[in-house]
C-alpha cells in the first residue's frame, strides 16, 4: 500500500499544503500574503488572520490536484516550529482537526529540518537527484544561517550558525534603509546583477569555528551610507546597484568561507544549500564555482522549494511515518528551536 502524506506549512506568511505519495510530490499549493508589503515586514497578527482565511481552500486544492480522496491519507504532517506562534497555531489546530476526523496520526515537523529534506522531494518515481549521506547543508533564510552535517534523514548536527543576524536579515535590513521595499533580498539580488561588486568594501567578521555573524557587516553598510549621504543626498539613488552588488558579494563570501572550511576539515564534498536565500543567483553561482574549483558535488534546490512550502513538510512527514514517529494530539507549536 502506498504511503500518502498531507503536509501543512504555516510558519510565517505563506499558507501551503502538499500531498506526497511514496516520496513523490503529487501537489504543492501556496497562498502568499501581499498585505505585509505596506509595513516593510511581516505583521504577526495579520499573518495569522490570513492563514485562517487561506488554509481550508489551500488544503482542499492540494488534495484535488493530487487526484486523491481524503480517506487515502495515511497521516497529517504539520510545521510545529520554529515560526510565528499565531501562524503556527492555525496550521497546528487545522492538522489536529483533520487528523482526528480521518482517524490518522499526526506528524510534527521541524521547519529547519524540512528545508534540508526538501532535497529529497521527488517529482517523478525515477527522480534520483538527492544528496548522499553524509552531506553538508548550508541553510540560509531570513532568520537562520547554519551549516548542518546531515548524517541521515533523522540525524542532523548543527556545526555552525549565526551568533546574531542571519544572512537574509542583512539583505532585508540594508534594503529597507535604502528604501528598496520588502522583502529586500530579491530586490538586492536583482540590482546586484547590474552593479559592480568591487565598488564598496564592507567589514567582514572574524569568528572562530564555523559560526557566522552579520551584524558587523550591517553596521559597516549603514556607516557607509551615513558618511556618503552627508556629502551627497542622492548617494543611494546614484549607487544603489553598486551598493547591492558589494553587499551581496560580501555576504556570499562570508557564507562560503565557513562552508569551505567545514568541507575541508570534515572531508565532505557532498554539499547542499537550502532556505529562502538559496534562491539568490550570486549564491547559486558561488556553489557552481566551488564545484569546479574544489570538486564538490553540489545540490541546489528548485526555486519553488527554496521558500517556505508544504512539500518539504510532507517529505519530512513521509520519512517520519516510515519510522512510525508520530506526535500526540496535545502537541503545541513553539516559536524557537534548533535542529
Amino acid at each position: 500500500m502506498p504511503i500518502t502524506i498531507l503536509g501543512i506549512e504555516s510558519s510565517c506568511d505563506d499558507t501551503s499544503a502538499s500531498v506526497i505519495q511514496d516520496g513523490v510530490m503529487l501537489s504543492n499549493v501556496i497562498a502568499s500574503q501581499a498585505v505585509h508589503e505596506a509595513y516593510g515586514g511581516v505583521v504577526p497578527e495579520l499573518a495569522s488572520r490570513a492563514h485562517q482565511q487561506n488554509i481550508v481552500p489551500v488544503v482542499s486544492e492540494a488534495i484535488k490536484r493530487a487526484g486523491i480522496k481524503k480517506s487515502e491519507l495515511n497521516a497529517i504532517a504539520f510545521t510545529r516550529g520554529p515560526g510565528l506562534l499565531g501562524s503556527l497555531l492555525v496550521g497546528t489546530s487545522f492538522a489536529k482537526g483533520l487528523a482526528a476526523s480521518l482517524k490518522v496520526p499526526m506528524i510534527e515537523v521541524n521547519h529547519l529540518q524540512a528545508h534540508v529534506l526538501a532535497h529529497f522531494i521527488k517529482e517523478s518515481p525515477d527522480d534520483e537527484h538527492a544528496p548522499l549521506f553524509p552531506f553538508l547543508c548550508l541553510l540560509v533564510s531570513g532568520g537562520n544561517s547554519q551549516i548542518i552535517k546531515v548524517n541521515a534523514y533523522n540525524n542532523m548536527e548543527v556545526i555552525g550558525q549565526t551568533i546574531d543576524d542571519a544572512a537574509g536579515e542583512a539583505f532585508d535590513k540594508c534594503a529597507k534603509v535604502m528604501g528598496l521595499g520588502y522583502p529586500g533580498g530579491p530586490v538586492v539580488n536583482r540590482l546586484a546583477n547590474e552593479g559592480n561588486s568591487k565598488a564598496f568594501t564592507f567589514s567582514k567578521p572574524h569568528i572562530a569555528g564555523y559560526d557566522y555573524s552579520f551584524s558587523g557587516l550591517k553596521t559597516s553598510f549603514l556607516y557607509t551610507l551615513r558618511d556618503r549621504l552627508k556629502e551627497d543626498p542622492d548617494f543611494i539613488e546614484k549607487n544603489k546597484r553598486d551598493l547591492c552588488a558589494s553587499l551581496q558579494a560580501t555576504v556570499i563570501d562570508i557564507l562560503m568561507n565557513k562552508l569551505r572550511k567545514a568541507s575541508k576539515d570534515l572531508g565532505i564534498k557532498e554539499v547542499a544549500v537550502a532556505g529562502g536565500v538559496s534562491a539568490n543567483s550570486g549564491l547559486r553561482d558561488a556553489f557552481l564555482d566551488h564545484a569546479r574549483r574544489y570538486g564538490w558535488k553540489v545540490h541546489i534546490p528548485k526555486f519553488s522549494f527554496t521558500t517556505d512550502n508544504a512539500a518539504m513538510v510532507a517529505i519530512t512527514g513521509y520519512y517520519k511515518y516510515r519510522d512510525q514517529d508520530f506526535c500526540p494530539m496535545d502537541a503545541a507549536p513553539f516559536s524557537r528551536v534548533t535542529i
